[in-house]
């Protein structure tokens, strides 16, 4: 599990087949989870001046591999006892989005993101989202789209600085919203509200 903090930002070395080697700071072990933009891979060697991971062509794929050339987020997987700063980040990538605009208000960025129609549902209004391993606020959601803000500071540390229009990036929607979503979609029958109820409680 991550929180979505992103803890460095890393060096690609190179990806040759399905290998993906990282220059960082931070020390692996062998067997490690690592989220790398979102996506949680597994440390398979372990080098002088960073790991490697494997890629699968399924994954490659799924995720926006236009952001594993240079530079890329990383969040190890929590320790039990960590402080939870952000929100519950399973590391699994439902979609890949595009960014469809960037405005600057000065005091921040408003960006907005083009996704496919059938995830919509699972992205809500003040609701989390993760970006490219970025835990972040859904400010409006539209048929196809929706809308963050991003403080200056956020925009500064993290690699929404590289991105422009027409950029892709790894999305994780919310978690329980697809839980939620799940178990009321395989109910046989209508429910009440207090059933609705009873469902969002337990998570």
């Amino acid at each position: 599990m991550f929180t979505g903090l992103i803890r460095e930002i890393a060096n690609v070395k190179s990806l040759s087949g399905s290998t993906l080697s990282i220059e960082a700071k931070h020390k692996a072990k062998l067997g490690d989870s690592i989220a790398i933009n979102g996506a949680c891979l597994t440390v398979t060697k372990v080098l002088r001046d960073g790991f490697s991971v494997e890629l699968s062509p399924e994954s490659q794929k799924l995720l926006a591999m236009e952001n594993y050339k240079h530079q890329v987020h990383i969040e190890p997987a929590m320790i039990m006892g960590d402080r939870f700063e952000g929100h519950v980040v399973q590391g699994h990538i439902d979609a890949i989005g595009t960014i469809k605009d960037i405005k600057n208000n000065g005091n921040s960025f408003d960006i907005f993101i083009e996704v496919e129609k059938k995830f919509i549902p699972y992205i809500i209004p003040k609701g989390s989202i993760t970006i490219d391993g970025v835990s972040l606020t859904v400010n409006d959601v539209d048929v196809n789209s929706f809308r963050l803000t991003i403080i200056p500071h956020t925009m500064k540390e993290t690699l929404f600085k590289n991105y422009k229009k027409g950029s892709k990036v790894n999305i994780e929607t919310d978690m329980f919203a697809r839980y939620v979503s799940h178990i009321i979609s395989h109910q046989k029958n209508a429910l009440s509200w207090d059933e609705v109820e009873s469902i969002v409680a337990r998570y």
